[in-house]
């Protein structure tokens, strides 16, 4: 036999041979995690324990949380605690079909019928999720030879509507209304679509609708506005963002989501007769998926009178916003410019970021560390989340362990 050093030639070519095997696609997986560890970008789940609140059992121990969008504190409110009970008893817990085929419960009717007179339009469709829906309207809607004009900050599930609907997109600068009117105004296109965040979810801050509608109007364009954010916080009654500014209009694409201000699940697309029946038709993530449970719609039946008759929840968040922006005088960190409950605190790189959420959670605080690709590069931040259901004595610890951190955490 013939050897080399002390190994047969088979043994050396077998060696080789591994040495280089194209990686497995679990070890090509395994690298890029690796990767992302490095890069300070690897996320892990937290184990929740109990019902959401301030006050949350997270991985065995009790926090203080900032990372709830239960903006009105209605997630654990016996009424629509009780009235999904009820309606479990009566009804079950699952739909059982899609609502094209037997799935659409009473409940269901009843809850878009509300939904639509909450809100002001003429009608209101359910979806499971506001991702569902977001990918529901852009892609019914929009196709080839279409053109969809979006804020460079917009949540992922509106840019993964556009490619799937395929139509030409158009990203202009964050709440840039001269660069939207430029590339409004050039180019032809069978329709026309601007879709924005109404609350930005990331930023807090407001989109500037009046002046987005008058482009619509002038350029012939649909508006979507994502109001996941400003839905049961924004205007006097917590009826979003049209309430807010005061707006109607045809051209309106109206989208929130039911799992945040309104504390239950889900979401619906309001607007036109026409258009909701058009939705019925032709939206994917609607005619293809089971309804939500009927158990949900009766939750959220109860939520709707709270959140427009309890005006004191917007009145006491307006207040933890103020003690918040007011008493944080960081001057190595700022909060971003926000009058909603997400409050950015802006820190910059990525490890930084994940220090300072870490040192607070020694101290029994939870806030989420934001990082790309969630956020540009280079803005990682806290994002600071306030419900109704903080009092002033949690921001002000808050304040106080965010200022500690300023001095003790290394940049």
């Amino acid at each position: 036999m013939c050897l080399l050093g002390g190994c047969s030639v088979a043994s050396v070519f077998s060696v080789a041979k591994t040495f280089f095997q194209k990686p497995s696609p679990s070890q090509i997986l395994e690298r890029e995690l690796a990767e992302r560890q490095v890069a300070g970008l690897l996320r892990q789940r937290r184990l929740i324990d109990g019902p959401q609140q301030p006050l949350l059992h997270v991985d065995g121990a009790d926090v203080l949380s900032f990372c709830s969008n239960d903006y009105l504190g209605l997630a654990s409110h016996p009424a629509l605690v009780a009235a999904m009970q009820q309606a479990a008893a009566e009804v079950g817990v699952g739909s059982g079909a899609s609502h094209l085929i037997t799935g659409h419960h009473r409940l269901h009717h009843e809850l878009e019928a509300a939904l639509a007179v909450f809100v002001g339009l003429p009608r209101a469709l359910l979806f499971s999720t506001g991702y569902m829906a977001n990918l529901g309207v852009v892609t019914a809607l929009m196709g080839r030879g279409d053109a969809v004009f979006a804020d460079r900050l917009n949540h992922a599930s509106l840019n993964d509507a556009v490619v799937l609907a395929r139509a030409e997109l158009h990203r202009y600068p964050h709440n840039d209304l001269a660069a939207l009117e430029q590339q409004l105004a050039g180019g032809p296109a069978r329709r026309k679509l601007v879709i924005t965040d109404a609350v930005f979810s990331m930023d807090g801050d407001i989109a500037p609708v009046p002046q987005l509608l008058a482009l619509c109007e002038r350029y012939d364009a649909w508006l979507m506005l994502d109001d996941a954010h400003g839905f049961g916080v924004l205007g006097a009654c917590g009826k979003g963002v049209l309430e807010h500014f005061g707006l109607h209009s045809p051209r309106i694409i109206y989208m929130a989501t039911l799992g945040k201000a309104a504390g239950v699940f889900g979401a619906f697309v309001a607007g036109e007769p026409q258009l909701v029946e058009y939705l019925i038709q032709r939206a994917r993530t609607y005619i293809y998926t089971t309804a939500m449970p009927p158990a949900l719609a009766a939750a959220l039946l109860a939520a709707l009178p709270i959140m427009e008759q309890e005006q004191w929840r917007r009145e006491h968040l307006d207040k933890l916003i103020a003690v918040l922006r007011q008493g944080l005088t960081s001057r190595r960190w700022r909060l971003a410019t926000s009058q909603t409950p997400i409050q950015p605190l802006m820190i910059g790189g990525n490890e930084e970021a994940l220090r300072v959420s870490d040192f607070l959670r020694e101290r029994g605080i939870l806030v989420p560390a934001i990082r790309p690709p969630t956020v540009p590069p280079n803005t990682s931040r806290l994002r600071i989340s306030l419900s109704a259901a903080h009092s002033v004595a949690d921001v002000e610890r808050l304040i106080g362990a965010l200022h500690a951190a300023e001095g003790e955490v290394a940049a």
